[in-house]
């Protein structure tokens, strides 16, 4: 995330960039300066999930009240002095980007790894300096945040960028969050959520002004600046060479600091030395160098309306071509678009209707623990037959679904391709589920299991899958009807809709996951049942202070 090493530089190295500010007093002189509008701060979410969420027992999770009651806090400080929050979440993984979204996933695997070593070296969880953002976090957020009234969107590409561009299109007071890049986009002031003190709305702002004065660039010089030392769409040894014609041209007065800086400044001075043209660019780029992925990362930073001086004359962002999405259902795509830049679905939806993949980032799971199967494997059949329902209206001449990227973490999963995973039909009506669940918890035979009448509840099924359209545009009881069957079908559960409708909608919830479970995984034990059961019933109506106060069982 961000630019190779800039952070540490310019903590270090460069702290005239940083300015302590009181987002209070900002807003007051944005009101000044724009009479009639209200000054409005872009979240990038995503760098502040952390720093959200601070309950110290973070390994077991689950702290939701007290993360609701944390986001709620964080929202009415700002609405106290008049500032109204957007807040950004990351809606899909580029595929200029896949290659560095994979190097991410497997690094955390390795610091997973190490918090299950502490754990089981210490018998106790490991403190915040091994912290790792519980599973599903970002999803709940998303949610958390629409229930607090507040305006939230995933993105159609890299959340960064439309971060930047959402700033810059309304005129932002500025971009709240943890990454670099703001300062090489030419947008809203960038401030640091780590150094934020909400209590008195204090943080720093890094300036892009100050930074260009310091290294004696011009703000259009940045995006080349950045790619020199390496982003997520230019890899840091794709540049190496040229680096090193920088460095051994460079006679600074900082030569005796650290290498990264030296380096930073080396390349900065190089720079500023070039006649700003892509011709005297590639002039100075040593043989073998890929022009192209560095134009792709330089037009990475240019928001609508920007340009570069440092890409060819024909080069425009126009040239960039759009994938004609798997969906042909114009209308149903763009419904889902809809949804899914409103935060209203997950982002699985749009990703596979667009170009039929999906992805899974890292859990807390230990790899060495054979007895109990990945959550990615667990859900997979869930998926599929969702994939089903999602890509029927795309279905071959032999009726079969086309199969489904799938990039998800897992125990023993190197990354290195995608995982094919068939789509598959919703089941019939007759799955006989009492029989799991009561073979695996209340020990009795199969001819025992005859005292069981199972009436066929989602008869629709006989004329096939539902389509999207008739799901998402159907209106009545018995549309209602059809997205609950078809709902319970996908996690196999149809045949108990009556019992399961019978409950309140969050215990239904429950139920439906915990059933789920049972029929996956054969190891999960009556007592692994009773602690979710007991989560689930026993803590209504307890305050986030309560629940804060709660001890954790060694």
């Amino acid at each position: 995330m961000g630019v190779k090493g800039l952070q540490s530089f310019i903590s270090n190295a460069c702290p005239g960039v940083c300015t302590a500010v009181n987002l209070k007093d900002m807003a007051e002189k944005h009101r000044s300066s724009f009479p009639g509008s209200i000054p409005v701060i872009v979240v990038d979410a995503m760098s502040c999930l952390r720093w959200w969420y601070t309950p110290e027992s973070w390994v077991c999770g689950g702290q939701w009240r007290e993360y609701l009651s944390n986001l709620e806090r964080f929202i009415n400080a700002f609405k106290a002095a008049g500032i109204r929050l957007v807040f950004y979440f990351d809606g899909l993984v580029e595929q200029k980007k896949r290659k560095e979204w994979i190097k991410r996933r497997l690094n955390n695997n390795k610091e997973i790894a190490r918090v299950f070593q502490f754990i089981k070296t210490y018998q106790q969880q490991p403190g915040r300096g091994m912290f790792f953002i519980p599973s599903g976090l970002a999803t709940f957020t998303r949610h958390a945040l629409k229930a607090l009234g507040q305006e939230v969107a995933s993105s159609l590409r890299e959340a960064d960028y439309e971060v930047a561009s959402y700033g810059l299109r309304h005129n932002c007071m500025g971009i709240l969050g943890e990454d670099t890049d703001y300062l090489i986009y030419d947008t809203s002031p960038y401030f640091s959520i780590s150094k934020l003190h909400l209590g008195r709305l204090e943080t720093v702002m890094f300036s892009r002004q100050d930074l260009c004065s310091r290294l004696d660039l011009h703000v259009t010089d940045l995006p080349l600046f950045a790619c020199l030392l390496g982003t997520d769409i230019v890899p840091e040894k794709a540049m190496e060479g040229f680096r090193k014609q920088c460095l051994s041209s460079y006679h600074g007065q900082n030569q005796g600091s650290d290498k990264r800086t030296t380096i930073i400044l080396a390349v900065a001075s190089c720079i500023s030395r070039i006649p700003r043209s892509y011709n005297s660019l590639t002039d100075r780029l040593p043989l073998g160098t890929d022009k192209s992925v560095l134009c792709r990362g330089i037009e990475s930073y240019l928001l609508p309306g920007q340009q570069s001086p440092w890409l060819p004359c024909d080069f425009s962002q126009g040239c960039i071509q759009q994938d004609v999405p798997l969906c042909l259902d114009q209308e149903i795509f763009q419904i889902a678009q809809d949804r899914h830049v409103r935060s209203e679905v997950s982002h699985s939806i749009y990703s596979v209707l667009s170009h039929g993949e999906d992805e899974g980032s890292n859990t807390l799971e230990d790899e060495s623990d054979t007895e109990l199967p990945g959550q990615a494997l667990i859900y997979r059949p869930a998926r599929q037959h969702i994939y089903y329902v999602l890509l029927e209206s795309v279905k071959d001449v032999h009726g079969e679904c086309p199969p489904v990227k799938e990039w998800f973490v897992y125990p023993g999963n190197s990354l290195q391709h995608p995982d094919m995973v068939q789509p598959k039909q919703l089941p019939g009506n007759m799955f006989r589920i009492r029989e799991a669940v009561s073979l695996q918890f209340l020990n009795l035979t199969p001819a025992q299991m005859d005292i069981y009448v199972l009436v066929p509840v989602c008869s629709m099924y006989a004329g096939g899958t539902p389509s999207l359209r008739t799901l998402w545009l159907g209106r009545g009881p018995e549309a209602d009807q059809q997205r609950r069957c078809a709902f319970l079908a996908c996690f196999q559960l149809q045949d108990i809709a009556e019992e399961l409708q019978a409950l309140e909608a969050s215990v239904a919830a429950a139920c439906s996951l915990l059933l789920y479970l049972v029929l996956q995984v054969d190891s999960l034990s009556l007592e692994d049942l009773t602690a979710f059961i007991a989560q689930t019933l026993c803590l209504e109506g307890k305050s986030a202070t309560q629940l804060a106060n709660l001890q954790v069982q060694t």
